[in-house]
């Protein structure tokens, strides 16, 4: 399946159904933690840096499932 940028850009400003601020460390030593954000929409997940409105990666899903754990917290597998 393929996809323009144009198409991605516009799935990726419509609301989420699920969105999550992730933190991450790199493997430097002594580095501080990066804060990311994603948003599930429809069968893509989107992965953006904070400060900016473009996602900088997308991920189509496909055969997944979508798992609530906690009232914040949801899992895909």
């Amino acid at each position: 399946m393929r996809y323009n940028e144009r198409e991605l850009l516009s799935l990726a400003r419509q609301p989420a159904e699920k969105a999550a601020e992730i933190r991450m460390s790199v493997p430097k030593k002594g580095s501080v933690l990066k804060k990311r954000l994603v948003k599930l929409v429809v069968n893509f997940l989107f992965y953006f840096r904070t400060d900016e409105a473009e996602p900088i990666g997308a991920l189509l899903l496909e055969h997944c499932k979508i798992t609530k754990e906690e009232e914040n917290i949801f899992s895909i597998s």
